[in-house]
């Protein structure tokens, strides 16, 4: 028998247009964006389905729209299957959709909290200068030596772990440029600097982080169904008391998705069923480990696919 896993995407993984064939081919995926467009007094389905990319990639409808579309996608294969998870987890933003999934979280929540996670970020970004940039082929051991020695010009560390040959780095402009040039002058394969708005993922957020913390203690969390594997620590989470402490601290926390799937795999996790738009977490997943089989659920043809190959032998 598989044990299987749903995983969610984060920001970065939107494009116009998604979600729309889901919308017009199931009516549990046109509940959820209704329901999200009602939530947010706006229609972030347009936003969606339509774009422009600019107002898609703006932080402050970015979270919400990845969010919804990713449930929309979950909800949609729900509706036609009924393969249950052991464990869920998400990538940075697509963590809601996981505490979502464990039912830690009702529809109406998760697009509030998301949405009032997004507006402090956004906020943090107006009164800091950060930014980040991926680094290809080069050891941890080499970019947290460049991060330290960068550090003498601002603030720079680690933003992601996310496969064995990727991680972001985030922080200070002027640092994290320096810590760029050290690092490729050290042998990396590949720096690339990232198209963002601010130092996420650092201590830059700590006003957003501060802001949320009071935010999440009101909301109606409740204990997991099933273990949710954290961001922040790449520990199994189910009470909503960890949760309402996480939550806030993964705003300004490494996100480490090499570990966390490397815990899942420790667990048994040999599937993984990644909802929402694109198949990011599937190319990470594939660098990550040789043994597991990622399936991607992000429009009618995609879900229909993933049913077939997964009933076979389930």
């Amino acid at each position: 028998m598989k044990k299987f896993a749903f995983i969610f995407p984060g920001q970065g993984s939107q494009s116009a247009g998604m979600g729309l064939d889901l919308y017009n081919n199931f009516e549990a995926a046109k509940k959820v964006y209704e329901t999200a467009d009602k939530t947010l007094e706006k229609e972030i389905s347009k936003i969606c389905f339509e774009g422009p990319d600019e107002d898609l990639k703006a932080t402050i409808n970015a979270q919400s729209a990845i969010v919804a579309t990713s449930i929309v996608a979950l909800e949609a294969f729900k509706s036609q299957c009924d393969i249950k998870p052991t464990i869920t987890m998400g990538h940075s933003l697509g963590e809601y959709c996981a505490m979502y999934c464990a039912d830690v979280m009702d529809l109406e929540t998760t697009i509030k909290a998301i949405q009032k996670r997004s507006e402090l970020m956004d906020a943090a970004t107006k009164t800091t200068k950060g930014t980040m940039a991926a680094v290809l082929g080069a050891s941890i051991e080499t970019i947290e030596d460049c991060l330290k020695e960068a550090s003498t010009l601002g603030l720079a560390q680690i933003a992601n772990y996310n496969d064995p040959t990727q991680i972001v780095i985030t922080g200070e402009v002027e640092a994290i440029n320096k810590a760029c040039e050290l690092i490729k002058e050290r042998g990396a394969k590949r720096v690339v600097p990232l198209a963002v708005s601010g130092g996420f993922h650092s201590k830059l957020m700590n006003s957003a982080k501060d802001g949320f913390v009071d935010f999440v203690k009101e909301l109606n969390l409740k204990n997991a169904t099933i273990p949710v594997i954290t961001n922040v620590d790449a520990k199994e989470t189910i009470l909503a008391s960890d949760f309402t402490q996480k939550m806030p601290d993964q705003i300004n926390s490494s996100v480490m998705w090499v570990q966390t799937i490397q815990k899942a795999i420790e667990m048994g996790i040999d599937t993984f069923i990644e909802f929402g738009n694109g198949k990011v977490l599937a190319g990470l997943n594939r660098k990550i480990s040789a043994d597991i089989t990622t399936y991607n659920v992000y429009d009618s043809e995609s879900l229909k696919t993933t049913m077939e190959q997964l009933t076979v032998g389930v």
